[in-house]
């Protein structure tokens, strides 16, 4: 039995940006307007929100520019309730922009935020940490490994309203994404009871089937990629509602549909509340 290692994601930045420019400039203006799986936000709206994240994320990790304080923040809703209210504004400015001024800019953007990303040192604090995987305080190399599934979803979000969405799901660029995502899971699991060397197994088939395991060491769940005992509950999940899961993307009741819960229901059937997003 081992941790997961940890996921270095700043290789694969460079490339889910190319992606990305590569499926907006296939778009017909019409698709531009298209609805997308986040309610709120139509096409334009996710690649707007794409740019505020690498020119936010410029200004803050690289200028060391944060804008407006927030504010006093006390609980975690009170922290959603701001980065809502900054995403809600910004895509409301970049109505007034076209989209191809946008690719432009996200193309800009997205060279310098990688160019920034590689100077960092991996294995130091994060400027942000990962609150959905339970950190008040993360590595770079997480925090980077965060952005990428930030890039992928948001991404995936557009090409799922477009109909282009098996360019992400390769193992290349899929895998790191679910690897990461996994890494809330022990946090999540938190608070559910459990036996020494209880076990439950996840698996979402890619090119070759690829589990996950939290096993309780009598203290609380630890994520692995091998186990030697038997799981109570093996949890097989469709790789095209993975990701839809984690972000909140799909209720609850559809995703049930597509996923396999073999032994505990009740023990496996927790993952349809893990959020690997600020939501």
């Amino acid at each position: 039995m081992s941790m997961f290692d940890p996921v270095f994601a700043t290789k694969l930045i460079p490339e889910i940006d190319r992606k990305l420019i590569e499926i907006l400039k296939t778009l017909a203006p019409e698709d531009w307007n298209l609805q997308t799986s986040a309610p709120k936000w139509k096409v334009k709206d996710i690649a707007a929100h794409l740019l505020d994240g690498n020119l936010r994320n410029l200004s803050s990790s690289r200028d060391h520019f944060f804008g407006d304080p927030p504010g006093k923040i006390e609980s975690y809703q009170d922290l959603l309730d701001y980065l809502n209210k900054l995403n809600a504004d910004w895509v409301s400015a970049m109505k007034r922009v076209s989209p191809d001024i946008l690719i432009q800019w996200l193309e800009q953007s997205g060279k310098e935020y990688a160019e920034h990303l590689q100077s960092l040192d991996l294995a130091g604090k994060a400027i942000f940490s990962v609150g959905w995987a339970g950190e008040e305080e993360s590595t770079t190399a997480f925090h980077i490994a965060r952005e990428y599934t930030e890039k992928w979803h948001h991404q995936q979000q557009i090409r799922l309203a477009v109909g282009q969405t098996e360019e992400l799901y390769t193992e290349e660029l899929y895998l790191p994404f679910l690897e990461t995502c996994m890494k809330a899971l022990p946090y999540h699991y938190r608070e559910v009871a459990g036996r020494q060397d209880d076990a439950i197994q996840f698996t979402i088939p890619l090119e070759k089937d690829e589990n996950w395991f939290l096993q309780y060491d009598g203290i609380s769940w630890n994520l692995l990629k091998k186990c030697t005992v038997l799981p109570l509950s093996r949890v097989v999940i469709e790789k095209e509602v993975a990701w839809r899961i984690f972000t909140k993307g799909l209720n609850k009741e559809t995703a049930r549909k597509h996923v396999n819960i073999n032994g505990d229901e009740q023990l496996g059937g927790k993952i349809f509340d893990m959020l690997t997003v600020m939501a």
